[in-house]
């Protein structure tokens, strides 16, 4: 049983680092090919990704987990995957309309003035149009981890993260397209990790239904609202980069959210580690309280949340230990102000993983057994309600350094919210609440 959770919590994870190693990847790509103005708009963007894969991940997530509680309790599902993947393509079409036709509005409306536009308008309308790959990509694999195909979908993401990376650098410099190539480069991550998730789709080892029914929006609901704690995980991303890059802009410029740029970039490796352990143990969750296996379900959580705290711990004295060699990576310029202002931001950004962690796991354990109020509660709290209360009394108060702790003080409320749903609803292990 450990083994078996060990096997899924690395793969996952190891899966989503990937991810987020090309996510760095780009950034530092980007910084050389185009300095601070290049981070800025980079960060400018991050809303709209953080978007794109929150949509993606609540119908793919969602749906996979919701497949995997029916599949246990010998329910039908066969028609859950092509409900997934077309409700992706179906909502991914107004984004690639707005990539089509107003990509310099929306890249304007983020907050970019008139040369930020012109440096970023192509790459956010490639990235705009890939968003079908980008919303299809979380069904695919999350079906792949629910149907015992761990190891394709860990190679699915690492293969999508090395490709992404080796041609982020041969389009932007040998082949000269610049932003463009990075774009470019970027859009055919999922369908690289796509591809080889096919391997398990036409094996013989698939049990995954392709049935077709008339798409249902009552369906829709009802898988999303499992999925809402990794619409959060994703989302909050996307809302707490807005909130942000409006409130730094303000208070130290263009610098300021090229230096909140390298802070960002670095902690979506934080949560793509988290959001993998949540990931990994969702389906051992799932499939463990679809059978009525309560102890396993007890183990599986307590098993996920020692994880989650030695991985925040570890984290956090990396960050501080190793804040000036991780800045001056991003920093082409040698730009001493961006250096003074990511060095502080770095270290009080990422205080907010002591809860941050905790909270995705306990979130995703409520979700992966079918218990939608606290999941959501929950997760709107530590994505959008706490983070941007915070973000906004805390910069009055404090400056910069309001913006940086509002992380952890909103990670803090939250946690004390779901420790309070969890009493009432007595749905956690005593062994953490």
């Amino acid at each position: 049983m450990l083994k078996r959770f060990s096997k899924y919590v690395f793969q996952s994870v190891a899966g989503m680092i990937g991810v987020s190693v090309y996510v760095l990847a780009d950034t530092f790509f980007i910084s050389v090919y185009a300095g601070a103005d290049g981070l800025a708009v980079l960060n400018l963007i991050l809303p709209v990704y953080g978007l794109i894969y929150a949509i993606g991940s609540m119908i793919g997530i969602g749906s996979a987990t919701r497949y995997g509680i029916s599949k246990a309790k010998g329910e039908r599902a066969d028609y859950y995957f092509t409900q997934a993947i077309a409700w992706s393509v179906l909502i991914s079409i107004p984004f690639v309309l707005l990539g089509i036709f107003i990509p310099d509005k929306c890249l304007a409306l983020l907050g970019a003035d008139a040369g930020l536009v012109a440096l970023g308008k192509t790459y956010l309308r490639i990235i705009l149009i890939g968003t079908p790959f980008f919303m299809s990509n979380y069904s695919v694999t999350a079906f792949a981890r629910n149907d015992n195909a761990t190891s394709i979908a860990m190679a699915g993401s690492l293969a999508g993260s090395v490709w992404n990376i080796v041609f982020d650098y041969i389009f932007i410099f040998p082949v000269g397209l610049g932003f463009a190539g990075a774009a470019l480069a970027t859009a055919f991550c999922p369908i690289v990790t796509m591809s080889v998730c096919m391997l398990h789709y036409f094996g013989k080892k698939c049990h995954i239904g392709f049935k077709w029914k008339k798409m249902s929006v009552r369906h829709l609901i009802s898988c999303c609202q499992l999925g809402v704690s990794a619409f959060v995980g994703e989302i909050s991303s996307a809302v707490i980069a807005f909130v942000f890059n409006m409130l730094i802009l303000g208070l130290a410029g263009s610098v300021g959210v090229a230096a909140y740029g390298i802070v960002a970039n670095l902690s979506i490796v934080g949560m793509c580690i988290f959001n993998g352990l949540a990931q990994g143990a969702q389906p051992l969750i799932s499939e463990s309280f679809g059978r009525g296996e309560s102890e396993h379900v007890r183990k599986y959580l307590r098993w996920g949340m020692n994880s989650t705290i030695t991985i925040e711990i570890v984290m956090i004295a990396l960050i501080w230990l190793f804040t000036d060699p991780l800045v001056v990576i991003f920093n082409s310029e040698n730009n001493a102000m961006l250096l003074q202002y990511a060095h502080t931001g770095l270290q009080l950004y990422f205080l907010g993983f002591l809860f941050a962690g905790v909270n995705i796991m306990l979130v995703a354990y409520f979700s992966a057994t079918a218990n939608a109020r606290p999941a959501i509660i929950g997760s709107l709290m530590r994505g959008a309600i706490a983070i941007v209360l915070c973000a906004i009394v805390l910069s009055r108060i404090l400056g910069m350094n309001g913006v940086w702790l509002s992380f952890l003080a909103s990670e803090m409320l939250t946690f004390v919210v779901i420790l309070i749903l969890s009493r009432k609803k007595e749905s956690v292990s005593n062994d953490y609440i």
